[in-house]
């Protein structure tokens, strides 16, 4: 009996990897061709009357979206989190009574560790957080795609746009921790097993818009996160590496050739474990001048580098494991 649960709840976390790969890879894609398709149908008011409320309905996202607790807290994003297994690990407490700026580290392919520690309740943020409430800031294009955006809304993510990240730190109250992958689509092109590296050195947008609104500063690092996929890699200069630069400069996201444990696309089933580091204290600076942006970007690197360093062995990797900031 033991035996057949278990199977039964391998290919639930199975079918849901799958359904959040193919989410990841094609939804978006289907929801334009969806949607366009209907406009030559006998269903093309349907289609009609959504684009015209689409039209009103244009900057929701960067005003605080349309997020729900029903959609977060779906069993399916559970058995995700169990197919790796990914956790939370809490290091220090964060007062429901200030604004945050969590940086996530690193990309990795999908993101898998920042998807479900801060845009699910499936590894126990609101536990762990009490009055914090976790928002993650994913790429801003993203929610210009029909019906796409409305399901990506009710997980409770973001566009990492100025606006949006305006109305998280200044007009939602407190206790908000806005979660950024701080490496972007420039990051996932280093994501590939044993890498540790981290695109930092000159991103620091983020660390001016934490002083803009006196957001404390916390260093996010996703252990495993680069485990799940392998990838070809392609070296600076080289023709491939330059067709991804190029459609990462003209799309915002790079194309990834990856490859994964199961039908190409599964990844493997490697652990991942997100470590939330420790606030950094940022005063409020209505026009931060660089050198205060440098400093305070300075503190976070370092802080950066001792929570990977910290937590590196409990998190399977060894001593010599280096984390490369580049």
């Amino acid at each position: 009996m033991t035996e057949e649960k278990s199977q039964w709840k391998e290919l639930f976390e199975t079918l849901s990897v799958l359904q959040w790969v193919l989410t990841f890879l094609f939804l978006g894609l289907s929801c334009i061709i969806l949607s366009v398709y209907l406009m030559f149908t006998s269903l093309w008011p349907l289609s009609a009357l959504y684009f015209m409320w689409l039209v009103t309905d244009w900057q929701t996202p960067e005003k605080g979206g349309r997020r729900t607790m029903f959609v977060r807290k779906w069993k399916v994003w559970e058995h995700l989190r169990d197919y790796f297994p990914i956790k939370l690990k809490k290091t220090a407490e964060l007062s429901p009574n200030k604004n945050y700026i969590l940086g996530c580290h690193p990309h990795g392919i999908m993101s898998a560790g920042a998807f479900s520690c801060f845009s699910t309740e499936s590894c126990g943020f609101s536990e762990l957080y009490p009055g914090v409430r976790s928002c993650l800031a994913i790429l801003a294009g993203l929610f210009r795609i029909p019906l796409f955006r409305d399901y990506i809304m009710g997980a409770g993510l973001y566009p990492v746009s100025k606006a949006s990240l305006t109305h998280l730190l200044s007009k939602s109250g407190k206790g908000n921790a806005v979660v950024i992958v701080i490496g972007g689509a420039a990051e996932s092109l280093s994501s590939s097993p044993g890498a540790n590296t981290v695109v930092i050195k000159q991103r620091k947008g983020f660390v001016k818009v934490a002083l803009e609104f006196g957001a404390d500063l916390v260093p996010v690092y996703s252990f495993g996160e680069n485990e799940l996929f392998q990838q070809v890699v392609f070296t600076e200069g080289s023709f491939g590496r330059k067709v991804q630069d190029l459609f990462k400069k003209l799309m915002g996201f790079a194309p990834c050739l990856f490859v994964g444990e199961k039908f190409a696309i599964l990844p493997y089933r490697k652990p991942v474990t997100t470590v939330v580091g420790c606030p950094i204290s940022v005063p409020k600076r209505v026009s931060p001048t660089d050198e205060e942006v440098d400093h305070y970007h300075s503190l976070y690197m370092e802080a950066l580098t001792q929570l990977f360093h910290e937590h590196k062995v409990s998190c399977g990797l060894s001593e010599l494991h280096k984390l490369h900031l580049i």
